[in-house]
């Protein structure tokens, strides 16, 4: 885990971030801001972010895997969530689509740029890379249900106009969600753990990494007081910031969803990091556990989430996707299953991941 094996100077800067970050939302909160003051608001809100989720691998590394990923998906969730629900209440009923936008965008980030990239590093250096292609598919199926359900469905029904679900509609999505999700994580961390974890080219569990000493119970309840005070931070300062990030979108003559995917790239920045580092060290099963569980806890978990919020707010929760955005989701969804299947990949698989990530983003900014 990277944030366990960040040095001495790093750790001691990722402690004062979270009180530093919290001093600023209490001096900015509820005030004007300049110009000068919103840069600096970006930097520590940037901070915490990174703050949060090497707190959360220090967590993380201290349980192990399988339930390391499962820690650092859902601190980024909650990251991603607060960051939604303070965007949509301050944004009005421009903001209906922005949850749908921010979650279509972690799943084409983390299926095909945190995996892509992942697959591209990791081939680089080993030429082949393999993984548990049962594990993977479990969860690339689990991902797939999870899009098409609360995604793809919303824009065809008809029980209200345009993209939405319906009350009764958002709470069965909502319910599903959270079975699926539930099912996945008891398969992963209990009933089939070792699909998990890293393997070696027979398909042997890979030997844990000798240099990566696990942290203390104190260094762990320590990074876990952090890591809540960080997503305190985090909510606070991108509401204070969300102004200024809606003005530079329409200001750069982006679409106002273009909104969602900087959220997303923000949230999952860190996790690509920690997914790189681990493709390097010939872990690519970890990288997919990250991909794949940020993938899965951006949409099961999110949307539950919103369902219930959505009873208070007064944005309306359009959820479902484009016809641009359905044809790049089916694409993604038919190239990750190919990819998946031999339990191996080259260069290659993960060039095509990226270069549909690359479609996406272009898309975007120019639908």
């Amino acid at each position: 885990m990277a944030g366990a094996s960040a040095s001495p100077l790093m750790t001691r800067v990722w402690r004062i971030v979270p009180p530093v970050a919290l001093v600023a939302l209490a001096a900015t909160w509820g005030r004007d801001i300049g110009i000068v003051v919103v840069g600096l608001v970006a930097a520590l809100l940037a901070a915490a972010v990174l703050a949060a989720v090497h707190h959360a691998e220090v967590v993380a590394h201290r349980v192990g895997e399988p339930f390391g990923s499962l820690v650092l998906a859902v601190s980024v969730t909650v990251i991603e969530v607060s960051l939604i629900v303070t965007l949509m209440l301050a944004g009005g009923d421009e903001a209906a689509t922005l949850a749908r936008d921010t979650v279509f965008a972690a799943v084409m980030i983390t299926v095909n740029g945190i995996m892509g990239l992942s697959l591209l590093l990791g081939a680089r250096r080993f030429n082949f890379v393999h993984f548990n292609a049962e594990g993977t598919g479990g969860a690339l199926a689990t991902v797939a249900a999870l899009a098409g359900l609360c995604l793809v469905l919303p824009t065809f029904t008809t029980g209200e106009p345009g993209p939405e679900f319906t009350g009764g509609q958002l709470a069965f999505a909502a319910l599903a969600s959270l079975s699926l999700y539930a099912a996945f994580v008891v398969t992963q961390t209990v009933r089939h753990r070792d699909f998990f974890l890293p393997v070696t080219d027979q398909g042997k569990p890979l030997a844990e990494d000798e240099h990566a000493d696990p942290p203390t119970d104190r260094e762990a309840w320590v990074s876990l007081g952090l890591l809540l005070l960080s997503l305190v931070a985090v909510v606070g300062l991108a509401k204070i910031e969300s102004p200024a990030i809606e003005s530079g979108v329409l200001a750069a003559g982006l679409p106002l969803s273009f909104v969602g995917v900087i959220i997303a790239l923000l949230v999952l920045l860190p996790e690509t990091i920690a997914a790189a580092n681990a493709a390097r060290r010939e872990r690519i099963q970890t990288s997919l556990n990250l991909a794949m569980g940020s993938a899965m806890a951006s949409i099961g978990l999110t949307i539950p989430t919103l369902a219930v919020a959505s009873i208070w707010m007064p944005t309306p929760l359009h959820l479902g996707l484009g016809s641009t955005q359905i044809v790049l989701l089916g694409i993604t969804m038919v190239v990750a299953v190919l990819t998946v299947v031999p339990g191996r990949a080259t260069r290659l698989q993960g060039t095509v991941h990226l270069t549909l990530l690359a479609a996406f983003l272009y898309f975007s900014m120019a639908p």
